[in-house]
């Protein structure tokens, strides 16, 4: 059985995550007590008629009572023989704020002696053993909802075959980290194309900026530093049965020329076989 567990911040997107599985024929359920998830997981893997192939069951914050046994359930999971991955779905906090001051919903954790943004740091504690053992983190600080849907199809079907997918996200730093990359670099140091007034309404994808980043060595030396790193590192995650890894590219703004390494790095272990997946996070 494909089992997948959906976990995250409340206000993060998780029933997203778990109608998206749905939508591709998963059978889901939310807030299941992880006490009960061995047992569950048990049930459909033995059902004589149908018995179910692809799961996913969503565990958060609202069964909190249940959360200290979680390192333990997963244990009985792999004792059973059950292979399972977490999606653990996270945001900023601000944006955490934001949205529920929005839809006026209450926090889980909430109560007379506690504020909103002391809620959400216990919660983000309490979730911890989940998102420690996360095989996709996905940071929806800056995700749309049909983009959050994408990115959990593709985790999905990547999930059906075998060896690792490497996500190639590029964003800009001005508009904050994300919180889901497994290797985060920094690209501001290389040439600029945002201050040639010409190219400024172009992006990475565009050939007068690519034109313009190949005519400098420094370009031509972080692909193949950024490339050389991975080519040596990749093979250990592999070993260690990961099987998905978020190698982000900044710049200042997102547009230029982290694009065009992340589409660079992406073209150049698409071409040695590998699974890969490109998110530029500030073109949408």
């Amino acid at each position: 059985m494909n089992l997948f567990i959906i976990s995250g911040l409340s206000g993060s997107g998780k029933s997203i995550a778990l109608q998206a599985l749905e939508d591709i024929g998963f059978y889901c359920i939310d807030n299941l007590p992880a006490a009960l998830l061995p047992h569950f997981a048990e049930q459909l893997i033995s059902a004589k008629k149908n018995p179910v192939k692809n799961a996913a069951i969503g565990i958060d914050a609202r069964n909190h009572s249940f959360l200290d046994e979680v390192p333990k359930n997963l244990n009985q999971l792999h004792s059973l023989g059950i292979q399972y991955r977490i999606i653990f779905l996270d945001a900023e906090e601000s944006i955490l704020i934001k949205r529920f001051k929005e839809t006026r919903r209450r926090h889980p954790m909430l109560d007379d002696n506690t504020s909103l943004i002391e809620a959400i740091r216990l919660e983000k504690e309490l979730l911890e053993p989940l998102s420690f053992g996360a095989s996709l983190r996905i940071d929806t600080t800056h995700t749309a909802p049909n983009e959050l849907r994408m990115q959990v199809h593709g985790f999905a079907r990547g999930a059906e075959t075998a060896g690792m997918t490497l996500l190639f996200q590029s964003f800009g730093f001005k508009h904050g980290t994300p919180l889901d990359a497994d290797y985060v670099f920094d690209v501001r140091c290389l040439p600029n194309p945002y201050w040639q007034q010409e190219l400024r309404n172009y992006t990475g994808l565009d050939e007068p900026v690519i034109r313009f980043l190949e005519q400098y060595d420094e370009v031509e030396k972080m692909f193949a530093e950024l490339r050389g790193f991975l080519e040596k590192w990749l093979p250990c995650f592999q070993r260690e049965n990961r099987g998905y890894m978020t190698i982000a590219i900044g710049c200042t703004g997102g547009q230029h020329r982290s694009v065009y390494l992340v589409n660079k790095l992406g073209d150049f272990f698409s071409a040695k076989g590998m699974k890969i997946q490109i998110r530029h996070r500030e073109l949408g």
